[in-house]
């Protein structure tokens, strides 16, 4: 898909056609939301544990804040931030994979980092025929998930 940063138009013809290609194949829209805040009750905690459970889908840690806020997501700019806060209610948080290896490799990361089960990676076909997600517990009880919508191709 050409370099990062290129101003090449035929990188940019490249992710055009890439995108809105994706995106009529799977009739979903371009994402509009631009990033998301979750509280946590231990911040320090929750850094390592989404350090390690987001790398397979190509987060790291971006921007730090010590004692206030930490912010993921895949370079050049954060759209997933914790916060230190108290955590009055639990929140669902759907990260998009690149396909099912993603969703069972984030699966196995957050897992490994202290998750708790909350569905394993599989079909879920009562939300609609493509349908792949696994799903975590964060250690504030949050629900996390790595999703795919393409279809299986093998």
């Amino acid at each position: 898909m050409g370099n990062p940063g290129s101003t090449d138009q035929s990188d940019k013809d490249e992710s055009t056609t890439h995108r809105a290609t994706l995106l009529h194949h799977t009739g979903y829209k371009a994402a509009m939301i631009d990033h998301i805040g979750v509280s946590v009750s231990d911040l320090e905690k929750s850094i390592e544990f989404y350090k390690k459970a987001l790398a397979p889908l190509g987060y790291e840690l971006l921007m730090n804040f010590p004692g206030f806020a930490s912010g993921f997501g895949v370079k050049p700019k954060p759209d997933f931030w914790i916060g230190k806060g108290e955590v009055k209610q639990n929140v669902h948080v759907a990260f998009r994979a690149a396909g099912r290896a993603e969703v069972r490799a984030f699966y196995e990361a957050a897992m490994a980092a202290g998750a708790t089960d909350n569905g394993p990676p599989g079909p879920r076909p009562h939300y609609h025929e493509h349908y792949y997600g696994g799903f975590v517990k964060d250690p504030d009880g949050h629900n996390i998930e790595a999703v795919c919508h393409e279809p299986f191709l093998g």
